[in-house]
């Protein structure tokens, strides 16, 4: 009986240097399960958004990956430091490396234009078993479990020296030259998958597979939410056009992002699939504690923008407030775990909370946990009130642990969106034992099932009425065991061992042979 090869990955680990959720939670949890199937040998991409990063060792140099000499280990403590070091904001400085950005992106133009052989960006080993605390700390502490923490520490990692924004940089400015992006190609020649979590902005070797881990569309199908509207949406599709015609997979979030997908470029169907996000092992049903829940509120207030949290004197003003505001019996709030930009629609939750605390319920609080993002001047005025007279919380960078018990002692989990590729916040709701309002759009019907009460997330009218059934209808609490009695069943299907199989089968299907897949240009 023959034996199958062994594959080997390549796994795209830029978004594990950012947040608790969303992409960067996805890319670690991908990263561990892909670490327990056998058939399969995965390696960490490193590289930032916007840093160039000091060279590891180029692989053919190290007869034994498992030892290193001072040389060595000295290089990839530079690697460290080249990651980890803020850049200077000294005006010299910024225009010596804003001219060195400009060099590079347009050497690497050049070259995939007229010398494509010529254009690979190198990458270079970084053996992490002998910085198994760094790996760790910054890749994978905020989702993984430390049972987990031998099973990545002891990969190895490649380091791709030229930042992500200046591959995209490349394509784009090729566009002066020819109607169909010109990218860089990146070394992936020992491997025969590789695995980026968004378009890639870069060509991979001839025996090499591409996958894309594909969110949503929205940068091209709803460019008016998006930040940085011009280059956003310029780089999503440009990459996508590339990944697209060089014969890519991919591997969807939704049904409802795969269909998107495939309204752009139909041609990609039969190299589209769905896999869900995975939610994390630390959404779970545990007891109700309401007094945990207003103590993270308390340590978790964002205080990084003024804008957004109350004014205080002094410490002993803070205390006092919290004391006004904090200590009710019972605490009841709602709660919105998202990123604070336009496409979220927290005005329109925030209108219609203000209804409810005017008609029915002046104790009701409002909770949004999440970055402030973007395009949100109108959001933040709206929030003032609320936020001034103890109504209204904003809190940021909070754990998955914390955000479990806020999900479960919050009165309803909303989820207001206009738009969205997964939308992380039900499921780990209805995980963690909570009660879900969603926005009715397809996505949200397609994840949270039957597990989530709907409503018109372009009707303020409609979202108090469903606020008023899952909160102060005579029939309230039967609507809410109804729905927490199919939130057992709709979570498992985000569980890792579910999703996992799902992964195994895509990439044991893929064979690199078989590139002649390859579209030609469009």
């Amino acid at each position: 009986m023959s034996v199958k090869p062994i594959k080997r990955i390549l796994l795209e680990m830029r978004p594990a240097l950012d947040g608790y959720a969303g992409i960067p939670q996805e890319t670690r949890l991908l990263f561990r399960g892909i670490c327990t199937m056998k058939m399969f040998d995965v390696e960490g991409l490193l590289q930032t958004s916007h840093r160039f990063l000091v060279s590891g060792k180029k692989f053919y140099q190290n007869s034994d990956e498992h030892c290193a000499d001072s040389v060595d280990l000295n290089r990839y403590s530079c690697v460290i430091i080249s990651m980890e070091t803020k850049p200077s904001s000294k005006p010299f400085d910024v225009i010596i490396r804003y001219l060195k950005k400009q060099r590079t992106a347009y050497i690497l133009t050049f070259l995939s234009l007229v010398l494509p052989s010529l254009s690979t960006v190198t990458t270079f080993l970084f053996n992490a078993r002998f910085f198994k605390d760094y790996i760790w700390r910054a890749l994978f502490e905020k989702t993984l479990s430390a049972v987990d923490f031998e099973l990545v520490t002891n990969r190895n990692y490649r380091v791709c020296t030229v930042p992500w924004n200046i591959l995209q940089s490349a394509g784009l400015n090729s566009l002066a030259f020819t109607s169909n992006p010109a990218y860089p190609k990146l070394d992936t020649n020992d491997f025969d998958i590789f695995i980026a979590q968004t378009p890639f902005p870069g060509r991979v070797d001839k025996k090499t597979t591409l996958i894309v881990r594909y969110h949503d569309a929205l940068p091209v199908l709803m460019p008016h939410t998006i930040a940085n509207k011009s280059r956003h949406q310029a780089t999503h599709y440009y990459a996508l056009l590339s990944n697209i015609n060089s014969g890519a997979y991919f591997a969807c979030v939704s049904e409802s992002t795969r269909k998107d997908l495939l309204r752009l470029f139909p041609e990609v169907k039969d190299r589209a699939v769905t896999i869900h996000n995975m939610v994390s092992h630390h959404y779970y049903v545990e007891g109700a504690e309401p007094v945990k829940a207003v103590r993270i509120i308390q340590t978790r207030l964002n205080l990084e923008r003024p804008d957004v949290h109350p004014v205080f004197t002094d410490s002993q003003d803070r205390e006092s407030f919290y004391q006004r505001h904090l200590n009710l019996n019972p605490f009841r709030y709602l709660l919105v775990v998202s990123t604070l930009e336009p496409r979220k629609n927290h005005i329109r939750l925030i209108e219609a909370w203000e209804t409810i605390i005017t008609e029915l319920d002046p104790t009701l609080k409002l909770v949004f946990v999440g970055t402030v993002g973007w395009d949100i001047e109108a959001l933040v005025e709206k929030m003032q009130p609320g936020i001034e007279h103890g109504r209204l919380f904003v809190l940021n960078n909070v754990p998955a642990d914390e955000l479990r018990v806020l999900y479960r002692n919050a009165a309803v989990t909303v989820c207001p969106s206009v738009a969205e590729g997964f939308d992380f916040a039900g499921v780990e709701s209805i995980s963690s034992g909570g009660v879900v309002l969603a926005s009715d759009i397809s996505v949200h019907r397609e994840v949270y099932d039957g597990a989530a009460e709907y409503f018109d997330p372009y009707s303020t009218v409609h979202l108090v009425d469903a606020l008023k059934k899952v909160l102060y209808d005579p029939e309230a609490s039967t609507i809410r065991e109804t729905l927490l009695s199919c939130a057992e069943d709709v979570s498992l299907r985000y569980r890792p061992e579910h999703l996992l199989p799902l992964w195994e089968q895509l990439l044991s299907r893929i064979n690199y042979e078989s590139k002649d897949i390859t579209k030609e240009t469009r």
